[in-house]
């Protein structure tokens, strides 16, 4: 089979499918895992599709809605605990740090050593809990509206509480990065965020790759609106070079 006629079954595949694997594409094109990946990178360049872990989807995920917690929760864990491991090991004892709501934000908390001694201070109250088990550690719930599910909370009460806390470092977690920026599903809790961005020493984002590419419903801040971006493969190229141009630094798990 010609490339142009690999290339354009694999993009009639996505625009089918909206994910596939790579092992998917060995088969449907009965050519090796190397050949497709090549073929993969080709068409990403081109910004006809993005590459996540074990495979592809398209180049711009459609807005929609946020899937349930129960189904995040679930989705990508072995990549969303070598996140949470990674931002952990950044945070030093005697700091204090943000730690947002979210599935990944939540394996951050989940990875702090048991005698970690500190401030962790969150709008999650799953993160609350967590980090409540540890002797050493204060904890600092923002308070405001309660969602279910993830159970954060947001309203003026939240950004009045981070607007006021100067934290060493924060992390937050993110419905979709892309070139045009952060973005996240929750209206509510986006000043929430923005706040927390505005008054820490360093930013970092959490991202798994299924969220490359990805735009969610409402911006938080473009690519220079935070310092790092902790993740678990490689930014295809183009979000590699404008995170780049932006100032801001990648980390793989």
């Amino acid at each position: 089979m010609l490339p142009a006629e690999r290339h354009r079954r694999i993009v009639a595949e996505i625009a089918r499918l909206k994910f596939v694997t790579t092992d998917d594409l060995t088969n449907l094109l009965s050519v090796s895992q190397e050949t497709v990946r090549r073929d993969l990178a080709l068409l990403e360049r081109r910004g006809e599709l993005a590459r996540v872990h074990g495979g592809a989807t398209a180049a711009q995920a459609p807005v929609g809605e946020e899937a349930s917690f129960s189904e995040r929760r679930d989705a990508f864990l072995s990549e969303k605990k070598a996140i949470g491991r990674m931002a952990a090991s950044l945070i030093e004892p005697h700091q204090t740090v943000v730690i947002d709501v979210g599935t990944t934000a939540l394996e951050v908390a989940r990875a702090l050593p048991a005698d970690h001694v500190g401030v962790i201070a969150t709008p999650s109250l799953l993160v609350a809990a967590e980090v409540s088990s540890r002797p050493r550690v204060e904890v600092l719930v923002s308070g405001g509206r309660l969602r279910g599910g993830d159970l954060a909370c947001s309203n003026a009460q939240a950004v009045e509480f981070f607007s006021d806390l100067r934290a060493d470092a924060a992390f937050l977690g993110s419905g979709g990065i892309a070139l045009y920026g952060l973005t996240d599903f929750q209206l509510d809790e986006v000043a929430t965020k923005r706040a927390m961005l505005a008054n820490a020493s360093h930013r970092y984002v959490l991202a798994d790759s299924s969220k490359f590419g990805r735009t969610a419903s409402h911006r938080v801040c473009g690519l220079n609106g935070f310092d790092t971006l902790i993740t678990d493969e490689p930014c295809p190229e183009g979000l590699r070079a404008a995170l780049g141009k932006a100032g801001g630094s990648v980390i793989v798990a």
